[in-house]
């Protein structure tokens, strides 16, 4: 695959949520179609041209160098390094991209440094080998096939991403569930309850609104919506002593923290 060099890894994150993060790929072949913020940025920003450029993804290929340049500045600093906010660490059919996420993994553990995954692939049997102190989790906005073939045409079916969250969990990692981008009816009608229930193994749930989207937009219901389904993972989430973290601008009336 094409191969990149950068100047910096390592970066702190906007992201209420995080900490730092890193993101060791350009691209992602998942191709969401939400639409994807990461591929607007990158377009907007020239690091591509088009969808299709963006859907062939191109490796940074000194990302173990530049770790071990950084990890000794920063390493005071960092509490948590995420992995990744503009791409995926486990996309699917990248090899290359998978040993380069666990190895990245590995040199900032040795080094005391817990890290955050999040994925649409799978998340590898491998991991758990890795520091007990590491957190996976997955996005999962649907069990709706139909949905994810439309708008997640590259990622992994959502039963198996679910398995493989899962068989973290039963090897004693702390989990997490990112429902975001979460659809409105006029998209995909479904029950948040049965993706909720398939999930209540997880250790935490993330849920958010979908945005820069026309059809969200022209859905007259959708402040309503959100602040009905963010109110019904709150009210699951204190039933399954789950930790939960609604995220800015979904609820647009009283505060959900």
């Amino acid at each position: 695959m094409k191969k990149i060099q950068r100047k910096t890894m390592l970066y702190k994150t906007g992201v209420e949520y995080g900490d730092y993060t890193m993101n060791h790929t350009q691209g992602c072949s998942h191709g969401c179609k939400y639409p994807c913020y990461a591929f607007l940025m990158a377009k907007r920003f020239g690091r591509v041209k088009t969808y299709e450029e963006w859907k062939r993804p191109v490796i940074v290929e000194n990302t173990l160098e530049l770790l071990d340049k950084e990890i000794p500045k920063l390493k005071e600093k960092i509490s948590s390094v995420h992995l990744c906010f503009t791409t995926d660490p486990f996309m699917l059919g990248y090899n290359e991209i998978k040993q380069m996420s666990i190895n990245s993994i590995k040199k900032l553990n040795q080094e005391g440094i817990k890290c955050t995954v999040l994925t649409k692939g799978l998340l590898p049997i491998e991991l758990t080998m890795l520091s007990k102190e590491n957190e996976y989790g997955i996005t999962l906005v649907s069990l709706d096939e139909t949905y994810r073939e439309k708008y997640e045409p590259g990622a992994s079916m959502y039963k198996d991403r679910i398995e493989s969250l899962f068989q973290m969990h039963k090897a004693g990692f702390k989990t997490w569930v990112s429902i975001e981008p979460y659809p409105t009816p006029n998209i995909v009608t479904q029950d948040i309850y049965k993706i909720l229930s398939e999930i209540a193994f997880a250790d935490k749930i993330i849920f958010g609104r979908t945005n820069y989207s026309k059809e969200i937009s022209s859905y007259k219901k959708n402040k309503e919506f959100y602040n009905n389904e963010a109110q019904k993972v709150i009210e699951f989430c204190n039933e399954k002593n789950i930790n939960y973290h609604i995220k800015k601008g979904t609820v647009t009336s009283n505060s959900s923290e």
